[in-house]
């Protein structure tokens, strides 16, 4: 039983029949009624109630209930979680933790849309409709595949990602004794000096040498040849920009594009119409994308864009494509415009 279970069960037994005489209040939490609280999973499966649902039953009733928050694809709605994607970020400076990422046991996911969700009508949802729903996040992950049946009895064929990415925590024992000393306050060091400069170079104390770095820089900057002019490109249909921009949403929560664009879950996307595929610099890209070839030209994107996982099966991508025509020539005009 969970500590929040005991507690719980504790707070039900607080009369117990010596304090109920002191009291006058109270009495023994019954079987039944303690059951009706215990909703534990297990990482084992126990606890697991029958039933089963999978991702193609599972995407409208993630739509119905999940998606104000978790957005249609389990990318995130603003600060809401993402429930999708981050594989191989872990590592990262900033990692992406989502259920596939990061999450060690499908059983913390299960138990907390069973208990929890959806946000204010928490455990309305039947057993096969979570079942559905967690086989939507795992299909979302690109986990399993649609048609994949979760159940009670199939629980435990799912692998999950990041399940031996956990240690035991022994800091107590190996490491506490390493800095819990008296720590030093004066005199902790024989000597300070500079050993690198600041990019900003007027933020670093002057020494000896200081100018010439500074004389350096100036000369590099002269030296560098004057850009060249800008190409003409075609005009652009400055409505169906609009429209892209907004299609575009689907797709923040893992890609940016503008001048500060930075990478995320994903490469950022300027310049991309008539790059080669998997030519952003410093992305790690899956293997099949890597190897795909080809350029990113309004045949290939509008490929993409209708099923990723059609045109390249294996790719990382979460997102599971736009059904509308009209969003998919809305997107590459977008994606044109910030390309250009």
């Amino acid at each position: 039983m969970s500590k929040f279970l005991k507690l719980t069960a504790a707070a039900l037994v607080l009369a117990t029949p010596a304090l109920a005489e002191k009291h006058g209040l109270g009495r023994t939490a019954m079987p039944e009624e303690i059951a009706a609280w215990d909703k534990d999973v297990s990482p084992d499966g126990t606890g697991l109630p029958v039933g089963s649902g999978n991702a193609l039953d599972g995407e409208e009733i993630f739509a119905d209930n999940c998606a104000i928050c978790h957005g249609d694809f389990a990318e995130g709605v603003d600060n809401w979680p993402k429930l999708a994607g981050g594989d191989g970020t872990l590592a990262d400076e900033d990692p992406l933790k989502t259920v596939g990422s990061y999450w060690p046991y499908l059983s913390t996911s299960f138990d907390y849309i069973n208990r929890s969700m959806p946000f204010g009508s928490a455990q309305t949802l039947e057993p096969d409709d979570v079942y559905a729903i967690v086989a939507y996040i795992l299909y979302s992950n690109d986990l399993v595949d649609e048609e994949f049946e979760l159940s009670n009895e199939t629980f435990l064929d799912v692998e999950m990602p990041n399940a031996g990415g956990f240690i035991t925590d022994d800091r107590a024992e190996t490491e506490y004794s390493q800095w819990r000393a008296e720590p030093c306050m004066e005199n902790c060091k024989e000597s300070v000096e500079i050993t690198m400069r600041a990019s900003v170079l007027d933020v670093t104390p002057e020494e000896e040498g200081a100018e010439a770095v500074v004389d350096d820089v100036v000369e590099e900057a002269a030296a560098e040849p004057a850009p060249e002019p800008e190409p003409v490109v075609a005009a652009l249909d400055a409505e169906l920009v609009a429209q892209g921009e907004k299609v575009f949403k689907k797709c923040k929560s893992c890609h940016q594009v503008g001048d500060n664009a930075k990478r995320k879950t994903g490469p950022v996307l300027n310049g991309v119409f008539g790059a080669d595929i998997a030519a952003s610099e410093g992305f790690k890209y899956s293997k099949v994308m890597a190897g795909y070839g080809g350029v990113w030209d309004e045949a290939t994107l509008t490929t993409f864009l209708t099923s990723p996982r059609k045109m390249m099966k294996g790719t990382k991508m979460s997102f599971a494509g736009l059904k509308k025509d009209e969003d998919i020539l809305a997107m590459i005009e977008y994606l044109k415009s910030v390309s250009q």
